[in-house]
């Protein structure tokens, strides 16, 4: 068995290779991946990606890509489209395909049919001379020196060069579309990701109690009213405007400064300028004004008015933090 020591030094020099592989492509990005992308951003129809072995691999988290950034993208395997599921190519299609050898013989059997059809054919190759890359309308060259593999043989280095200009194909789409993350947030709404753009305060703080007191409230309710909201916080609010906030650790500081404190009132230890946010901020707002302040709440307002609290552990079970 390989030591630790031989162990990593595989793992830097299979990194090197591929990073070495990654660079190179810098010099392949000429006037076809220009005219590339004018082709596609004029296009009224879908991106078509098809290949086959582990380039099919790399055409499905193309497409998911390509998808999540506003261009509409299907994956079509090479062996699969010349028994019957060419029938997904439509007139207004755009067909990429990808192979590193551009020579296998389902590239060459689909190749002829799509011209046939008339559809653009774009070639994500290693071999720009080859079947493929011949007969393609553009082609980009993902050409690497040699697989990470030790035996030349596995995919690593070339299927990573395809995925990357897959990358780059997308990223310029998207930047020349103007692609924000106003939009990126649509074809995201669920998990972590999808909430950090579109969650607010307002989907948030009503969920939670809404501790709340008078100035003149005791010392006794202010206690009872945080303990009971458990949200380490109270507003105090004078006609529903709010004027102040006691904190927990307001309380605190309050025991430790007083010996008496039968005589205290919220006005007297309550903070004037409490953390305050909108209600319709953004979640990932808050977290921040949170961060910033080290504070574990915040005082949801509609210009004075108050309307609740939103804690840190609201944020935490939504998956923002």
């Amino acid at each position: 068995m390989n030591s630790a020591l031989e162990i990593k030094k595989i793992a830097r020099k299979t990194l090197e290779i591929e990073a070495s592989s990654i660079a190179g492509l810098i010099n392949h990005i000429n006037d076809d991946f220009v005219k590339t992308i004018e082709i596609i951003l004029k296009s009224k129809g879908r991106l078509v990606i098809s290949g086959i072995g582990k380039s099919a691999n790399i055409c499905q988290k193309i497409v998911a890509t390509l998808n999540s950034t506003g261009t509409p993208a299907i994956f079509m395997h090479a062996a699969d489209a010349i028994h019957g599921d060419l029938g997904n190519v439509l007139k207004d299609d755009i067909v990429i395909c990808l192979s590193k050898s551009g020579d296998t013989p389902e590239i060459k059997s689909l190749v002829p049919l799509i011209k046939n059809f008339g559809n653009p054919l774009i070639a994500i190759t290693g071999n720009p001379k080859s079947f493929l890359g011949k007969h393609a309308t553009y082609v980009l060259n993902t050409y690497v020196e040699k697989e990470a593999c030790p035996n030349n043989l596995a995919p690593t280095s070339s299927t990573t060069a395809q995925l990357v200009m897959g990358d780059a194909l997308a990223v310029c789409l998207l930047e020349c579309r103007g692609f924000d993350s106003t939009d990126f947030a649509k074809f995201h709404p669920g998990g972590a990701l999808g909430k950090q753009l579109t969650l607010k305060v307002s989907d948030i703080y009503i969920n939670n109690e809404k501790p709340e007191i008078s100035a003149n409230s005791s010392i006794k309710d202010v206690i009872i009213e945080i303990s009971s909201k458990r949200l380490g916080i109270t507003a105090i609010t004078e006609k529903n405007q709010l004027i102040g906030a006691v904190t927990d650790g307001d309380l605190r500081r309050m025991l430790e400064n007083s010996t008496n404190i039968d005589n205290l009132s919220a006005k007297d230890i309550m903070s004037t300028t409490p953390k305050t946010i909108n209600e319709n901020e953004m979640a990932t707002t808050a977290l921040k004004q949170m961060q910033d302040s080290n504070i574990t709440q915040l005082i949801v307002i509609h210009e004075k008015t108050y309307l609740g609290v939103i804690h840190l552990h609201d944020l935490l079970k939504e998956g923002i933090v």
